[in-house]
């Protein structure tokens, strides 16, 4: 789900439009409903706000003036190798304890006094 700062890809006729960042999500007065505003990220800059429900923000398609559109929340790269990184480093201590070896501490402070 989109939240306050994301960058989003605004998908316009299912392809790639342009790209916003989410910059406030209030609620609506529809129960259910949010109004989002939008950076867009063109030049010149320009400002939207959207009325949009929690499906939607999440990235289910929509239409406006009959213009498929639809959310996708955008990841960095460096976040995704960050991500893997734990992953496989979150792997390899599980496969350490279930072949019976535990992780060496090594005391930095130990080190440090040597």
């Amino acid at each position: 789900m989109a939240t306050i700062n994301d960058l989003v890809l605004i998908h316009v006729d299912n392809k790639p439009g342009f790209y916003a960042r989410v910059e406030d999500i209030v609620p609506d007065v529809k129960p259910g409903w949010w109004q989002v505003t939008l950076l867009v990220l063109t030049f010149p800059l320009q400002v939207f706000t959207w009325i949009l429900d929690d499906l939607q923000l999440e990235g289910a398609d929509f239409t406006m003036g009959g213009t498929p559109l639809r959310l996708e929340d955008l990841v960095s790269p460096v976040e995704l190798e960050r991500i893997e990184k734990e992953k496989s480093d979150k792997e390899r201590a599980r496969k350490a304890r279930l072949e019976g070896g535990s992780p060496k501490v090594i005391s930095l402070l130990d080190r440090r006094k040597k």
